[in-house]
């Protein structure tokens, strides 16, 4: 057993609302310079849908994720060395533009500027790649005002795997959002195709990166990754990706669409998994295999043998009490109502989905039927609004059975708390007939529906893997000093710089800390002291 510490994140789409201010922080944050006018490491879609980009789903155009050849050995889709050499300088299975979109502001400057006039002025858009006049014909989430269209229902890759009956409900049947950011996978094609390293995986909590200085531009990794979640920046000539806002989760704070998400449908937490296990379970035959085989990656940290594995790996107790307070654990493996998006991608993600339920509810009461009564909702999963083999074509490889079990015991969870806000006579049958008891159904109620910030994000500071000084501080990786976060949570102040020499030999030591600064004069320490000059008085 070779156990490892990873930082997953489930999100339950029964609470989307597709209100995209994720997305919208996601990009001030980290995508809002010159060459990532178009990428969006946070994106929601509408599905039914193409996405973003366009069809990324359709993996034999695209190439992305792992299979397995005739020897049954993984091997990425985009294929081994010798064919990935071959098509170095020149890629053809890679997005172009036109399937992200092309980045557009307004002109502005004609609606003040224009002279006065009996015709109103107008602001064309104008392309924020060249500047030049373009058409709006695309966006990140252009699939939110075509939903249920003919256009979509023809270009959907998850729909065209659908039987003729799916196709045809489409029309009248149903519509949901889907936040997706880079899967942090277990098994990442973008850093097995990388041919100059610059991808990898790092120990301490898995977090999937980019490192700058080895990145040649290849784009390898933009064809290799699945999801289509690796980015090109056509100023820097360097890939970028989702980076799981890993300066926040060092220091022990959610990522930035985990904290802005207006829905509270995002949980942040750890999970411990057994490395070793990994090629196994990715290497399975049957694509349907690949949930199940994910979840026997997966660890106890109760089990002492776990445990003792997981500090010989130089995990600290803290990581492993928060693995045992994970709310991403909970719903992965306790109650097993998370699910993995695309796991026939072999790349085992780890941002998982709870399947949307809802407009069950709002069928059964349409219909004139009690929405909440157990003996309805369970008779109407098969007929969910929302086709379960559509959810099994996005997350459980086409294999219904998890979804629906998934779905059941949401259901179940909503009949059972019904009664008890009714004041009406608990059923155990209810809880018993999903496999769980009624504690259960009330736990998983109160973290899905009540829990506060601390329950939904269980993120423990940074550690250095591999042994150490263990009463030396976690760095932080942008902290000047060393310390345990950017900040002293406590007064918000930045630990003072340790002293340095400027060019010329002239002391830092004393400078003031613009941080703790009160805006009222020029404080002392501002600017460096001028050296005096030989010869003068005094």
């Amino acid at each position: 057993m070779r156990c490892m510490a990873q930082v997953a994140m489930v999100m339950n789409l029964d609470k989307c609302i597709g209100c995209h201010t994720c997305s919208v922080t996601c990009k001030q944050t980290w995508t809002n310079r010159t060459g990532t006018e178009y990428a969006w490491f946070n994106n929601v879609e509408t599905r039914p849908g193409q996405g973003y980009p366009r069809g990324h789903e359709d993996q034999d155009t695209w190439k992305g994720g792992w299979r397995l050849d005739a020897r049954g050995r993984l091997v990425p889709r985009s294929g081994g060395r010798a064919r990935r050499l071959a098509r170095l300088f020149a890629n053809p299975e890679l997005p172009a533009l036109k399937d992200y979109y092309e980045p557009w502001t307004y002109d502005y400057e004609t609606l003040i500027a224009a002279p006065l006039g009996n015709d109103l002025p107008t602001a064309r858009p104008r392309s924020l790649i060249d500047g030049r006049p373009t058409a709006v014909t695309w966006g990140p989430n252009w699939d939110d005002d075509l939903g249920g269209g003919p256009e979509q229902l023809a270009a959907d890759p998850v729909l065209k795997k659908m039987n003729e009956q799916v196709r045809l409900e489409y029309e009248q049947a149903f519509m949901f959002h889907l936040p997706r950011i880079c899967e942090h996978c277990l098994n990442p094609s973008c850093v097995a195709v990388c041919p100059s390293g610059a991808l990898y995986k790092r120990i301490e909590d898995g977090i999937v990166l980019v490192d700058q200085d080895r990145c040649r531009g290849w784009r390898m990794c933009v064809s290799g990754c699945p999801y289509k979640k690796v980015y090109f920046n056509h100023a820097t000539g360097k890939a970028e990706k989702c980076t799981f806002c890993y300066p926040r989760i060092e220091a022990g704070e959610p990522t930035v669409c985990a904290e802005t998400c207006v829905g509270r449908l995002r949980y942040l937490g750890v999970l411990l998994y057994d490395a070793d296990k990994v090629g196994e379970a990715a290497s399975v035959p049957d694509d349907k295999d690949l949930y199940a085989a994910q979840l026997d990656c997966f660890l106890d940290p109760y089990d002492p043998e776990v445990v003792r594995a997981a500090e010989e790996s130089g995990i600290p107790h803290d990581w492993i009490t928060a693995a045992r307070r994970s709310p991403v654990r909970q719903l992965i493996t306790t109650y097993r109502i998370a699910l993995p998006l695309h796991p026939e991608y072999r790349t085992l993600p780890m941002v998982w989905y709870v399947p949307p339920l809802s407009p069950v509810v709002e069928a059964l009461t349409r219909d004139g039927h009690d929405g909440e009564h157990p003996a309805a909702l369970f008779g109407a999963i098969d007929a969910l609004r929302i086709p379960v083999q559509y959810l099994a074509g996005l997350l459980t490889a086409g294999d219904p059975a998890p979804v629906e079990a998934a779905l059941c015991r949401l259901a179940a969870m909503r009949a059972h708390m019904r009664r008890i806000n009714l004041g009406e006579e608990r059923d155990p049958s209810i809880a018993r007939g999903v496999g769980m008891e009624e504690h259960d159904l009330e736990a998983m109620y109160r973290l899905l529906a009540l829990a506060k910030y601390e329950e939904r994000y269980v993120v423990p500071t940074t550690y250095v893997a591999g042994g150490g000084d263990a009463d030396a501080p976690a760095g932080c990786g942008l902290d000047p000093g060393g310390g345990h976060a950017l900040y002293d949570p406590e007064t918000f102040h930045a630990p003072p710089a340790p002293a340095a020499t400027a060019p010329g030999g002239m002391s830092l030591r004393g400078r003031v800390n613009l941080l703790n600064w009160n805006g009222r004069g020029r404080p002392r320490g501002l600017f460096p002291e001028r050296p005096a000059r030989k010869g003068a008085a005094g």
